[in-house]
């Protein structure tokens, strides 16, 4: 694997950053050759050195259309033209992006969840104009290196993950910014409830088994209630800088970057342990 980014900083310490990484996949018996997968990845000066003979490069600049669109023009210019060029954005469809490109068709959205290397789905995410091909390789590749592939069949702005989330995050925000309820009450209601089943099933499953007669039970016995929230749902405003500030306030945390990234590293040690749990009650 090679890798480049347009910040030197990000590259200097990138073989540290790898080391951590594989660490805690080599603590929970997820990754057997520690050594030989770091010596496989290599940092480059250039994009062009990076991505140069490659069959297969994934794009993760910042979220702005305007650096993508520079980006994907560097990618379709510098690779070969069969190589399949997939962007990380969690958002933006690839359309907004990779119109222009000579070689668009090779182009789509292949959006993981952070940290990809611990959650193993990842959206496939297709521009009007991407070939069935292309879909095809791709969802091949994410498969072949243990990812969960879902494939869409059009465009979405957010995808399917982060629609979802949003519509979570949307209520939550609105019941925190109203004092309903505490951080810690919303997010041990995720954590050690809905949560739970989720890290089994999904939603549509779960309430297929929530009712004696399944999906079609439930939505004769629960449609209504469900029906009369969708009519009210929560406003734009629930996203604003205020509502976070506000709901910052109730809730005490240390938020430099020291101690953010240790709690990442901490999080990725515990969602290593779920995995290696996960893997064990499905061999």
């Amino acid at each position: 694997m090679q890798v480049w980014d347009a910040d030197a900083a990000v590259l200097d310490r990138f073989a540290a950053d790898m080391a951590v990484l594989c660490d805690t996949l080599l603590a929970e018996g997820l990754l057997q050759d520690r050594d030989g997968t770091l010596a496989r990845i290599r940092t480059c000066p250039t994009l062009e050195e990076a991505v140069a003979g490659v069959s297969f490069v994934q794009e993760n600049g910042p979220e702005k259309i305007e650096v993508k669109t520079d980006l994907f023009a560097r990618l379709d210019a510098a690779t070969p033209p069969g190589a399949i060029i997939a962007s990380s954005t969690s958002a933006i469809v690839a359309s907004r992006f990779t119109e222009g490109l000579e070689h668009r068709h090779r182009c789509l959205v292949g959006h993981p969840v952070n940290p990809p290397h611990l959650v193993p789905v990842v959206e496939l995410c297709p521009a009007p104009w991407t070939a069935t091909e292309t879909m095809d390789r791709a969802e091949a590749l994410y498969r072949d290196i243990g990812q969960v592939p879902v494939r869409m069949t059009r465009e979405r702005d957010g995808f399917v993950l982060n629609r979802l989330q949003g519509a979570l995050l949307g209520e939550a925000l609105r019941l925190l910014g109203e004092g309903v309820v505490s951080v810690e009450g919303l997010d041990a209601t995720i954590k050690d409830g809905l949560g739970l089943r989720w890290a089994l099933m999904g939603p549509i499953e779960t309430i297929d088994l929530n009712a004696p007669g399944g999906i079609i039970d439930y939505a004769t016995r629960y449609g209504g209630f469900y029906a009369r929230l969708a009519e009210e749902p929560a406003g734009p405003e629930v996203f604003s800088v205020e509502n976070a500030e506000k709901i910052a306030a109730t809730w005490t945390q240390d938020r430099s970057p020291e101690t953010i990234r240790a709690r990442q590293d901490r999080r990725d040690a515990r969602l290593a342990a779920l995995r290696r749990h996960l893997a064990s009650e499905q061999s």
